[in-house]
């Protein structure tokens, strides 16, 4: 869902980086997967097309935050 927000910190030798992935739109959503030690971050439309990737080493990745968006049953459906 729109907000759907993904942080990835990298090592970057003597630094670190953070990188953000988020659902720009509504009815995008953000999916995260680790395939052969690579860490891969997208953001997918409702029908499964993916919009745009990150990929990163696993082996530099310090840390990776999942911040979805608070889904409410009730505000999705247009009712108060």
């Amino acid at each position: 869902m729109k907000g759907d927000r993904v942080e990835i910190v990298v090592d970057a030798g003597d630094t670190t980086r953070t990188y953000e992935v988020v659902a720009s739109r509504a009815g995008r959503r953000v999916e995260t997967a680790v395939r052969r030690g690579v860490v891969e971050v997208s953001e997918v439309t409702r029908s499964g097309s993916v919009v745009r990737t990150a990929r990163f080493m696993a082996t530099r990745v310090l840390a990776l935050v999942e911040q979805p968006v608070d889904r409410d049953d009730d505000a999705e459906d247009g009712r108060p």
